[in-house]
């Protein structure tokens, strides 16, 4: 994929990342796109890291926003 690239928060949700044709995660390593646009995680608890399963959507049902972040 070639052109811009945009990234777009969503409230309370992940970012959506668009035209991207790698991401790179925290450890710098790659993981290839095939989508025009990919959902990446910020709560830090998707079981698909470092794109975004839903989970952050669980976190506000029990209460439990807090981040969990790797140490590097």
């Amino acid at each position: 994929m070639s052109g811009d690239i945009s990234v777009q928060p969503c409230p309370d949700g992940p970012l959506l990342v668009r035209g991207a044709s790698t991401v790179t995660d925290a450890e710098g390593n790659e993981h290839q796109v095939s989508r025009p646009v990919v959902a990446l995680c910020v709560c830090g608890r998707s079981g698909s890291a470092p794109w975004c399963d839903g989970t952050h959507k669980l976190l506000r049902s029990t209460g439990s926003s807090a981040p969990i972040r790797k140490p590097r």
